[in-house]
């Protein structure tokens, strides 16, 4: 396991404040309140530990296949339904989401391989993730990854507690299925439109893991 590049920063703040808080602590509380200082030690490691493991970047073997679309996120399947895209497709998509909890891992990866055809940031709400009108209210970025079977899209969504979302793709840019397409902070949700008729692999409820577990099948 190792830590994502983008838990740098932040893990960096959270073992500073932890230093500091606990420095204080035991210079001016633990000669008269030796309990209180070792609940506060505790609880500030509790939040360390915790930080560093939501930036975690676990060792796994990846799921390739030229016929298979792959899981882009870790968390629980939340929707299997069929919508209409207003963004990019403007027409009838098999939409198939994913909702990611604090403790999930939280690194996207690419569905499939293929060329980028679409890439956009859009600003927005912060409604909780598993909300129906997140897909389109809320922060999200969407790219379109297009091969010789179709395109499908991926839209990274922020939720309540989410503040900020990663991409590392560009329109015109080759990536490969699996390979790492970017990173969403502290709570999110990641949708997955599929055309239409598209062999939906996975569950309601089901738990799913980026880049392992097989979410669809081009028909």
């Amino acid at each position: 396991m190792k830590i994502h590049r983008e838990g740098y920063k932040s893990i960096a703040i959270g073992a500073l404040t932890f230093a500091v808080i606990n420095l204080l602590s035991f210079y001016f509380i633990s000669a008269h309140e030796a309990w209180l200082t070792g609940i506060i030690f505790i609880l500030t490691l509790g939040v360390l530990l915790f930080l560093i493991s939501f930036f975690r970047v676990p060792n796994r073997k990846l799921t390739t296949g030229d016929n298979e679309i792959i899981c882009p996120a870790d968390g629980k399947v939340v929707v299997i339904e069929e919508m209409v895209d207003e963004e990019y497709f403007r027409d009838k998509r098999l939409q198939v989401s994913i909702f990611m909890s604090p403790a999930n891992v939280h690194q996207n990866r690419n569905a499939v391989g293929g060329e980028v055809a679409y890439s956009r940031y859009h600003k927005g709400k912060y409604l909780v993730a598993w909300h129906p009108k997140s897909s389109t209210e809320n922060e999200r970025h969407s790219v379109v990854i297009r091969n010789p079977h179709g395109e499908i899209l991926i839209k990274q969504i922020a939720g309540a507690l989410a503040r900020r979302i990663v991409n590392y793709l560009h329109v015109g840019e080759k990536v490969e299925q699996s390979a790492e397409m970017g990173f969403i902070k502290f709570g999110s949700r990641v949708d997955v439109l599929l055309p239409p008729g598209t062999k939906v692999t996975v569950q309601l409820n089901q738990t799913v893991q980026g880049g392992v577990t097989v979410l669809a099948k081009w028909s």
